[in-house]
């Protein structure tokens, strides 16, 4: 079992083994632990995929316990986005520093005249995704808090097409973790992007 942020406090460290009866599910993981009530929004990764509750667990599995983290927001949207929100949302009388990320669309890629984009996610895992690279972040770095919001559909140029903020005690850590973030969200998180350029156009996947 691993466990993070606020999990991990609780249960005093990082990973721990644990033994379930044959037939044992990714349900029965939390109640085992005896840590108390479920917390709302926790997500099950099984061997680092993400797990609905009725999966069937094997010996020598390796089961994530990942919390909903506090102090940021994971959405996509269809609407511009604001820089000045996600700050808000990170901001704490604590934090000594404030990073942040905002990706925008260009009007040339890859030799081409761009027109405009358009994103399409896979809603729902896209959020939990963001979720985790988040409290994976904070675990990593001693973060206050961490907002992404990520845009979908058309995105015309110049328009915000990802905003990101990470706030800490301390600019070191809030600048690693910003960069951190962008980089692991363009590799992880199930986005797509349509080039749409004078002549034609192209889907373009994860890592764009």
């Amino acid at each position: 079992m691993r466990l993070f942020a606020g999990l991990r406090e609780l249960a005093g460290a990082r990973a721990v083994e644990i033994d379930l009866p044959e037939g044992a599910t990714a349900g029965d993981v939390w109640p085992a632990l005896a840590l108390g009530d479920e917390p709302p929004g926790l997500l099950i990764a099984v061997n680092r995929s993400y797990a609905p509750r009725e999966s069937a667990l094997a010996a020598g599995d390796e089961v994530a316990l990942i919390p909903p983290v506090s102090g940021g927001s994971f959405r996509l949207s269809e609407e511009p986005l604001s820089l000045d929100e996600v700050v808000r949302e990170v901001a704490s009388g604590d934090a000594g520093a404030i990073a942040t990320f905002v990706g925008t669309t260009r009007a040339h890629s890859r030799g081409r005249e761009v027109v405009r984009l358009e994103y399409e996610a896979y809603e729902g895992m896209a959020e939990a995704e963001m979720k985790r690279i988040a409290a994976d972040l904070q675990e990593r770095h001693s973060l206050l808090g961490v907002a992404i919001h990520h845009r979908v559909g058309v995105v015309e140029i110049g328009e915000k097409s990802v905003v990101i903020a990470v706030s800490s005690r301390h600019r070191v850590d809030a600048l690693a973790a910003c960069a951190e973030a962008i980089d692991t969200l363009k590799g992880s998180v199930p986005l797509w992007k349509k080039e749409i350029y004078v002549g034609g156009e192209e889907w373009i996947g994860q890592g764009s």
